[in-house]
């Protein structure tokens, strides 16, 4: 498939942006503080203001969640850390080169619009209602759009994964006989910096003994790891989804074999902290997969600065009556197609599986009956007309399979790399704290 096919993956980020938003807003922070600098950032500083705008963020989702609220001194921290992480991020994008222009920006908040079924008026009046200043979270989307392509740039695009290393894992779940679990879990992290002095271990140690203890007496896991995790996802409820056996450590495998769903684990030490695992839930992991499929093919045109985006339309248009007068489809395609990898097969794309192409594509093509042509249809990548050849239910279980394992390898080595070079951006830096200032 080529690049067009593929959705955007940062919407995610910014759906809980979204369902932050819904909730009641948090007491205005004192306007005689908002302009104190909390953390100092190489050249650049986090205020106050900044820090109170993310915290009530996350107390929305908490309170969303129904997730009691760690102590102020414990969120601040833990916000702040982030906002670090995150300015630090921005600040290399924009050393780099790396930027997002308005036309991109301004597509991104209509396609969040239009997944909440709402205008881009109608969004940002509810903004407006829920309390959000509609400018800042339209600057909050872009960076939310620089992270993705900064870490698609820095680390995911770095990692590859080869037919060896999927042979490799495959055989060795063959050898082993198994049918795979998956584990739904949630996760604890007290994090130990290197070379921490052994009174700093022993602190440590009784931090994560303390969470062990409200677990044990029946404190739920999501409000615990609001108040003790160091984790990126503690305000979160510290929740890690579905995982198997070759995306985390052995020494976790080890420790919920005793398990059953609803436990928690006792606290686990790794080479970066002490660790408390829930198993939420177990299933296992082989299954078929039958998927149903779209054959399809399609014309693009591109707008561009001699191309208007009516001009490509009208184009469109006018293909598409011809189409309609017996012309043919893969001719024209061939014609006048602007997408490299499909104009000379006619605009051929295959057999496409639900959710390999990008909302707007997949709605349209979804609508059609086989044979039947479009209107054209706008998405990030053009204009566009789709005629849909064929549908079928297919097994894929085999396919599924080493695209499955594919994902396991990649997902594993990219989270490793990610915090690697998280640490190695954070090493680099000037950070200067001074949340404990109070003037």
């Amino acid at each position: 498939m080529k690049n067009f096919l593929y959705r955007v993956g940062f919407l995610s980020a910014i759906f809980f942006l979204i369902l932050s938003a819904t909730a009641a807003a948090a007491p205005a922070p004192d306007d005689s503080q908002i302009d104190r600098i909390v953390a100092v950032v190489n050249n650049d500083v986090i205020t106050y203001g900044e820090l109170q705008d993310r915290i009530h963020l996350v107390l929305s989702q908490l309170d969303k969640q129904g997730i009691e609220r760690p102590p102020q001194d414990v969120l601040e921290k833990q916000v702040l850390e982030r906002l670090i992480s995150d300015r630090l991020q921005v600040q290399l994008a924009a050393q780099t080169g790396l930027r997002v222009d308005d036309g991109t920006l301004d597509k991104t908040l209509e396609r969040i619009a239009d997944q909440n079924k709402l205008t881009l008026a109608e969004f940002r009046d509810a903004l407006t209602k829920e309390g959000l200043d509609f400018r800042k979270f339209r600057e909050d989307i872009r960076n939310e759009i620089i992270l993705a392509r900064l870490r698609d740039r820095e680390v995911d695009g770095r990692i590859t994964v080869t037919d060896a290393e999927i042979d490799d894992l495959l055989t060795s779940q063959a050898a082993r006989g198994e049918i795979r679990d998956e584990f739904d879990l949630s996760h604890i992290l007290i994090r130990t910096p290197e070379e921490s002095a052994p009174e700093d271990l022993q602190k440590l140690r009784a931090k994560a003994e303390e969470a062990l203890k409200h677990l044990q007496q029946g404190e739920d896991f999501t409000q615990v790891s609001a108040r003790f995790s160091d984790a990126p996802n503690a305000l979160e409820g510290g929740a890690l989804g579905w995982k198997n056996d070759s995306q985390i450590p052995k020494l976790f495998i080890d420790a919920l074999a005793k398990l059953q769903p609803g436990q928690v684990t006792d606290i686990i030490r790794s080479p970066n902290g002490f660790h408390i695992l829930k198993l939420n839930n177990r299933r296992g992991g082989a299954s078929p997969m039958i998927v149903p499929q779209t054959a399809a093919r399609h014309i693009l045109i591109k707008p561009s600065e001699i191309v208007t985006d009516d001009d490509a339309r009208r184009r469109l248009l006018d293909l598409k009556e011809r189409i309609e007068n017996g012309g043919d489809f893969a001719e024209l395609a061939r014609q006048y197609s602007e997408d490299d990898g499909s104009a000379a097969k006619g605009g051929e794309l295959g057999w496409v599986n639900p959710g390999d192409t990008v909302p707007e594509f997949e709605k349209a093509m979804a609508a059609l009956q086989p044979g039947q042509v479009s209107e054209p249809v706008r998405t990030p990548f053009g204009w566009h007309l789709i005629q849909v050849t064929g549908r079928r239910d297919q097994d894929m279980s085999k396919e599924a399979v080493r695209l499955k394992a594919r994902q396991e390898i990649r997902a594993r080595k990219s989270d490793e790399a990610f915090q690697d070079w998280l640490r190695e951006l954070r090493d680099r830096a000037y950070v200067e704290y001074r949340l404990e200032d109070k003037y």
